[in-house]
C-alpha cells in the first residue's frame, strides 16, 4: 500500500495501524469507503488476477482475505470471470 495519502485513504486511514487494517468495518458505508481504497491502492486498472494473486495482495492488510476479497466482488469493486479463475479491478 502506498505511503501518501489520496483523498480515500485519509477517509480510512483511521481503520488501519502500521499499514494494517484493524478489523473490518461493519457499517455498510464505512466498509464502502475501506473497499474503494483497497480496490485503488492494491489492485492496477487493465490487469487481470489470479485468485492466489488476490488474497496475496488483501492479506498484506489483514488476514481475513477471503472476507475482503467477497466483500469487493460483491460491492462490484472487482469483477470475477463466471468460473472464478480470474478477477479484475472494475471501472
Amino acid at each position: 500500500m502506498s505511503e501518501t495519502l489520496t483523498s480515500g485513504a485519509r477517509d480510512v486511514s483511521a481503520l488501519f495501524s502500521r499499514g494494517r487494517l484493524t478489523s473490518i468495518p461493519r457499517k455498510p458505508a464505512r466498509r464502502e469507503q475501506l473497499l474503494a481504497h483497497l480496490a485503488e491502492t492494491l489492485f492496477e486498472r487493465d490487469r487481470s488476477y489470479t485468485e492466489p494473486e488476490v488474497n496475496e495482495a488483501l492479506r498484506t492488510v489483514h488476514d481475513d482475505c477471503s472476507a475482503l476479497r467477497r466483500y469487493l466482488v460483491v460491492g462490484g469493486m472487482l469483477t470475477r470471470t463466471r468460473d472464478g479463475a480470474t478477477y479484475r479491478r472494475a471501472a
